[in-house]
């Protein structure tokens, strides 16, 4: 007997064992048996001699009848390698019965069966049915001989591996495959279903009853069946209320195996050392409060008095700061750095591009003034310093960098992914920040993190204006406190969104380029966004069944020839060298650009208070989350803001829909939960924190609320009780960065 932790190549053999391993990662028992059916073929039926045959093209049918015709065929000639000869294959096509409408099975490379399947000879086939000018047919389908003239029993080795294991034999076995729900997995051509099917049924024969991981009162209060009932129930249940039963249970299963891993990551962290930064009321940040230029919101002095007091402990804070654009995350972020640099640590603020890291540089030394000038003329006794890195700089000017960073000198290091090479290294590296978390991975927050002194794992505060639904923040980003900004700063101006279905209306686009103009003309600026750069750029809206996008290139050209001609028009977007981008940006910060034609690479940390129009071209390729964040480019200043969202599309159609739901709403949280509801899990979850995918055979984020939240309540409890739980570690495994086997050898 065996047990869910055993290695599969003791169970089922080292050849089927190494194939599930090299095609599907399947190393265990529990691997195996949590490989669930991909979907069931209902009502599967095996159809006898003499049968009325009602199929559908599609089914998965199993005939048992007697061969009546054969028929064998040349295929094309290939050379054997190995026997350095050319070798001759045939194909075999057999006929089955006396039917109507025909049934044949046709095999390749067929040339050792030809003499092995005679006519007369009585077997059993099983695969998905075809219709090919009235006759029905099974390409290479699986087979069993049940009596043959020649008496070989042979056939496929998983139905005779199925044979084998129920122990029937002739037409016994049919009653072994005439199931009311036939289990179908997702496969290949190496290893078909059938042949995992009969592994399933191998291990199941063997299998130890299944030790419960979940306390009795957690299951008596879900109504559950047992993690025993369930794991057999999946694979073999013979009704649909049965099998329902097992998806509920196996439902609660992910929800507790994904929330323990994130519970048992949170934990390990914080039995680590932190580097302790108590708040003084003579350094830094109290210099930088006392000269700010405005008051801070109530949701920002409730978020920074969090930071502050879990930057003052001797744990490392590991909190997610989400906020809407504008919220005024940034400034929470810079106290709280200067809490840290007060302390004689050094920080580093992670940002995904170029352009946001330079923004980030230029409004923190602008809100500290003389408090980042360390070492200049006119810089504050008890100054820091503020450095930037990013991989565009010279040679020369990287070193220069990474000597301050080395020495001490600089007190907050912002960056991009330049921060994470080897080169870099901190002095006393005791806090992380890491902007627009759902660019960065686990991964890379930790090779950060890595470079503090030994012993010492830095404060991590991540921040997105990306609102995210309670339900992903509770998987995705479980390992993570989170504060919310809801409140925007005072002064802020309303945003006003409008559609344009440009193919409908074409006289609102005109009036839209107009609009643009009256605000140029009023001393104002706009932003235009394209989805993609050129013709060669593939990746925004390929799946869009619309007219193509138009580029960014050819809309500069129609702008500056046709409704924008004689206004001053600059080009951005990511193939642009870094010191073209920095020239085009200062310029239009300067006001030297009346409109930025451009793509999405100003989707984030771009502050220009002066532009108060956009218009976002095939705005049917953004996604929600993206348009959100790209309406947050305006409205930062004193002048009211409208944003116009242009397709072609008909306004009736989904994604026009979908467009007027952006339009309606300035709360990013009700427009992330509508995100999730039309995306759904599959490339939300993604590899945002595991380094690799995320994988939900049956919780969804959107439908399963309560199961989640049950789960991560238990797990917050029972990890206290008993954090070494085998059963708990078992359920986490497919959840881990860490090799399965080797988990589940230390649980």
């Amino acid at each position: 007997m065996v047990g869910l932790s055993d290695r599969l190549d003791f169970v089922i053999g080292r050849v089927n064992a190494k194939k599930l391993e090299e095609y599907f990662g399947l190393r265990t028992v529990n691997d195996l048996l949590r490989y669930y059916p991909r979907k069931y073929n209902e009502g599967m039926t095996v159809r006898g001699e003499g049968e009325e045959l009602d199929v559908e093209e599609g089914e998965h049918v199993t005939f048992v009848d007697t061969i009546t015709e054969q028929k064998v065929g040349d295929m094309k000639p290939v050379f054997d390698k190995k026997r350095k000869k050319m070798r001759y294959p045939k194909w075999l096509r057999v006929t089955l019965g006396d039917h109507r409408p025909k049934v044949t099975a046709t095999f390749f490379n067929a040339s050792w069966m030809v003499e092995q399947l005679p006519v007369g000879t009585r077997i059993m086939l099983s695969g998905e049915v075809k219709f090919f000018r009235g006759t029905m047919q099974l390409d290479h389908p699986a087979f069993l001989v049940l009596q043959s003239p020649s008496g070989r029993e042979i056939g496929t080795k998983s139905l005779k591996t199925i044979a084998e294991t129920s122990g029937a034999a002739g037409d016994e076995l049919l009653a072994v495959f005439e199931r009311d729900f036939f289990p179908i997995y997702a496969a290949n051509s190496k290893v078909q279903s059938w042949d995992i099917y009969a592994c399933v049924r191998q291990v199941l024969d063997v299998l130890d009853p299944v030790p419960e991981p979940l306390p009795g009162s957690f299951i008596r209060h879900a109504g559950l069946i047992s993690e025993d009932e369930a794991l057999r129930a999946i694979h073999l249940a013979e009704t649909a209320a049965e099998r329902e039963k097992a998806v509920e249970r196996l439902t609660y299963d992910e929800a507790v195996g994904l929330q323990w891993a994130l519970t048992s990551r949170r934990h390990g962290e914080l039995g680590e050392s932190g580097p302790a930064a108590p708040r003084k009321d003579d350094g830094l940040r109290h210099a930088l409060a006392q000269q700010l230029p405005f008051e801070l919101t109530a949701g920002q002095k409730d978020v920074l008095r969090t930071l502050s007091d879990e930057l003052a402990e001797t744990r490392p804070m590991n909190r997610m700061l989400q906020g809407e654009v504008g919220s005024g995350k940034t400034i929470v972020s810079v106290l709280a750095m200067l809490q840290m640099v007060d302390a004689g640590y050094q920080c580093a603020l992670l940002a995904p591009t170029e352009v946001l890291a330079a923004q980030h540089a230029r409004s923190i030394r602008d809100v500290l003034g003389p408090l980042a000038m360390a070492g200049q003329l006119g810089g504050s006794e008890n100054a820091t310093r503020v450095a930037l890195l990013t991989g565009s700089m010279s040679a020369q000017q990287k070193k220069q960098v990474r000597d301050e960073v080395a020495s001490g000198e600089a007190g907050i290091v912002i960056g991009t992914h330049a921060l994470l090479q080897d080169t870099v290294d901190f002095h006393k590296l005791g806090m992380v920040v890491v902007d627009e978390q759902h660019r960065f991975g686990v991964e890379q927050r930790d090779r950060l993190r890595s470079k503090a002194p030994e012993g010492l794992t830095p404060h991590l505060l991540v921040m997105t204006a990306t609102p995210i639904p309670r339900t992903v923040a509770l998987t995705v980003y479980g390992d993570l406190e989170t504060s919310t900004l809801r409140e925007l700063p005072r002064g802020r101006q309303p945003i006003a969104t409008n559609v344009i279905f440009a193919s409908e209306k074409p006289k609102w686009l005109d009036r839209a380029w107009a609009r643009i103009i009256e605000e140029v003309r009023a001393g104002r600026q706009a932003y235009v966004v394209a989805s993609r750069i050129d013709e060669n750029d593939k990746k925004a809206g390929t799946d869009n069944a619309g007219p193509p996008a138009i580029t960014v290139i050819e809309l500069l050209e129609r702008l500056r020839r046709g409704p924008l001609a004689g206004l001053r028009l600059g080009l951005m977007h990511g193939r642009l060298p870094a010191d073209e981008k920095d020239a085009v940006m200062a310029a239009f910060r300067a006001g030297d650009i009346d409109v930025l034609v451009c793509t999405t690479v100003i989707e984030v940390g771009v502050d220009v208070p002066n532009a108060t129009v956009m218009c976002v071209m095939d705005a049917d390729r953004f996604g929600i989350s993206q348009l959100h964040q790209l309406r947050g480019r305006i409205g930062r200043g004193e002048h009211a803001s409208l944003c116009l969202l242009v397709t072609r599309l008909p306004e009736g159609s989904k994604v026009g829909e979908r467009l007027k739901a952006v339009a309606s709403t300035l709360d990013g949280f009700a427009l992330a939960d509508l995100d999730l509801a039309e995306r759904r899990e599959g490339d939300v979850l993604g590899y945002s924190q595991s380094g690799r995918p995320i994988t939900l055979r049956f919780l969804s984020l959107f439908e399963h609320r309560e199961i989640i939240e049950d789960a991560r309540a238990f797990c917050q409890s029972h990890y206290e009780k008993a954090p070494d739980d085998p059963g708990m570690a078992l359920l986490a495994a497919q959840f881990t960065d860490t090799d399965r086997v080797e988990y589940l050898d230390k649980a």
